[in-house]
């Protein structure tokens, strides 16, 4: 069986000068093959489309515009916009002039944006209109230092638009690179805040296309959907640049609007969707809300033959009734055209993964970090494990260190998809890799004999209780996945005796406001079906970790871009 990494054999010499292409040379391998193909689209609001030939003319004019104005091999260019055709033609002009691309959080504070992005020596600016208008309301030395800034998306005759940029001297090529230079420096958002920059390498992203590409089974005749942000390694690595190894079409969302959404689905006849658990789990909630309107019957139906679908798919591999639920289910929602459903960003429950599973749909979950370009392991489809988040992938070295009786320790890694480290800080870098070389992941999990691995949560959130054991919050959190009344959740330790250090389980909840607004219920009302569904969820914990206290919110928690928590500013 070929291996996907087996096709950078035929560009040896030629095209690709190291043991893996950098970002550029992964453009052009697939222009070389695809050239008509279609490569970037969006609906805006009809169809505008690009092939992989007119999206290398374009790159190279943003490139050697980029040249033109200073921008030279190494500098570092800042990327901020919403997902767009421009934002990707962007991304790898700056590739290819041989500059470092440093994608931004579009939904990030102005200042914040600045003040990183003079951190991080950021000589020129690629925005959208109102992000550029922005900063230059705020007076700034590094700012008006910049070698030139450039609009995304947006009206305006005060900047030049990506797809005007161009030059009398068009390069003819990409500025040669090593494998080992840096590609990116990505912040990371984190859910404690303080974002570090992870610096990755072209060796460090192709590497995990390829690695990760194994399991996919993608092809040229596939749509892959942009969804979640570009600026995120997720989206980056399993999305765009998925796309374009496999000389595919990669399709741009307009953020997370489910209605949205599934009108792109539809009309794009999407075949590789990505997304996350709070999606998956609005999706199949909505699909079941619908078929229980239909009565207890056609609800006892569906659900009967949704097992009997899944019981042929866990044994032989096929869905015989795969062209039953596209019929009746999933054309409503725009998963009729999807072969592959990939879930990451945090784990998504159990349940729901077989729930798609019994639909016929192949799901796809997997695990990583920013810092790991970003995927580790993926859940073949063909062999998938409802409980894990995956198997370890092809170059990994994945070690579990410091393991408790249970075999449960810290996941560590060793790869050719590895991070250098944080950019300009030595201290955190230090930190982030062991006495062996090993990243430290910071998850806690364990592997089982087929290389599998199953995630138990952040190490630093262990609450320690009154006997000694570990609860891992993410766990419990996790069991509320199928709850519609409930938006957002986080579990965490508290003291319920200031003279004893152990700490007792506390659930800090605020509730669906869609899901209550028609209810006509006060805030003791709701405060009481929650605390129902809380006993639910209880009886199907141990003792040890049944939640005794639980605090409603009337704002919702602040959350990263791919929708997870950042703990440490909840205060309630």
């Amino acid at each position: 069986m070929k291996n996907a990494w087996d096709e950078i054999q035929d560009f040896k010499g030629s095209l690709v000068k190291g043991e893996w292409p950098t970002v550029p040379e992964l453009f052009l391998m697939a222009e070389q093959r695809y050239k008509n193909n279609v490569c970037f689209s969006v609906f805006d609001p009809e169809r505008k489309t690009i092939t992989y030939g007119e999206a290398k003319k374009k790159i190279l004019g943003i490139a050697s515009y980029l040249r033109d104005k200073g921008v030279k091999k190494g500098d570092r260019v800042a990327l901020n916009g919403k997902n767009s055709p421009e934002w990707a033609l962007s991304y790898f002009a700056i590739l290819f002039a041989g500059a470092i691309v440093v994608p931004i959080d579009n939904q990030m504070k102005t200042e914040r944006f600045m003040m990183l992005s003079e951190y991080a020596g950021v000589k020129f600016v690629i925005a959208d209109f109102d992000v550029l208008e922005k900063m230059k309301n705020r007076s700034n030395p590094w700012f008006e230092a910049l070698a030139g800034v450039g609009m995304l998306k947006g009206k305006s005759d005060s900047y030049t638009k990506v797809t005007e940029m161009t030059s009398a001297n068009l390069m003819e090529t990409r500025v040669l690179l090593d494998e080992n230079d840096t590609a990116a420096i990505l912040f990371t958002s984190g859910t404690t805040g303080n974002e570090k920059g992870a610096v990755l390498t072209h060796k460090n992203l192709v590497s995990n296309v390829y690695q990760a590409a194994n399991g996919m089974s993608v092809n040229e005749h596939d749509v892959l959907y942009a969804l979640l942000p570009l600026h995120h390694s997720y989206c980056c690595t399993a999305v765009l640049l998925e796309t374009v190894r496999h000389g595919a079409e990669c399709l741009f969302g307009h953020g997370i609007v489910v209605s949205r959404m599934i009108a792109d689905l539809k009309m794009g006849k999407v075949t590789v969707f990505m997304g996350i658990p709070l999606l998956y789990n609005k999706v199949i909630s909505g699909i079941f809300d619908k078929v229980r309107k239909k009565g207890v019957v056609t609800y006892g139906l569906i659900r009967f033959l949704m097992a009997v679908n899944g019981f042929f798919k866990k044994t032989t591999g096929k869905a015989p009734l795969r062209g039953f639920f596209n019929k009746k289910i999933l054309s409503q929602v725009g998963l009729d055209s999807s072969k592959l459903l990939i879930c990451g960003a945090g784990p998504l429950s159990p349940r729901v993964f077989k729930q798609y599973q019994q639909m016929g749909l192949n799901f796809l979950q997997g695990y990583g970090l920013t810092e790991t370009s970003p995927i580790l392991t993926l859940n073949p489809p063909e062999h998938f494990k409802v409980d894990s988040v995956g198997k370890v992938l092809s170059f990994v070295d994945m070690i579990i260190a410091d393991k408790n009786q249970e075999g449960i320790g810290e996941i560590r890694v060793k790869g050719p998809n590895i991070c250098k480290g944080y950019y300009n800080d030595e201290e955190n870098t230090k930190a982030l890799f062991d006495e062996n070389g090993y990243l430290r992941t910071g998850d806690l999990g364990y592997l089982d004999n087929e290389n599998y691995l199953y995630l138990k949560g952040r190490k630093k959130n262990i609450i320690v209780t009154e006997g000694g054991k570990n609860v891992f919050p993410e766990e419990i959190e996790d069991m509320f996945q199928l709850y519609t009344q409930v938006e957002q959740i986080l579990i965490r330790g508290f003291q319920q005796k200031k003279d004893v250090p152990c700490e007792c389980i506390e659930a800090v909840i605020y509730p669906s406001k869609d899901y209550y607004k028609d209810k006509n219920l006060d805030e003791e009302a709701v405060a009481k079906d929650i605390g129902q569904v809380v006993q639910e969820v209880n009886k199907n914990l141990s003792g040890y970790k049944k939640i005794e206290k639980i605090t409603i919110l009337k704002e919702p928690m602040e959350m990263t871009t791919t929708k997870k928590i950042k703990r440490n500013t909840v205060q309630a």
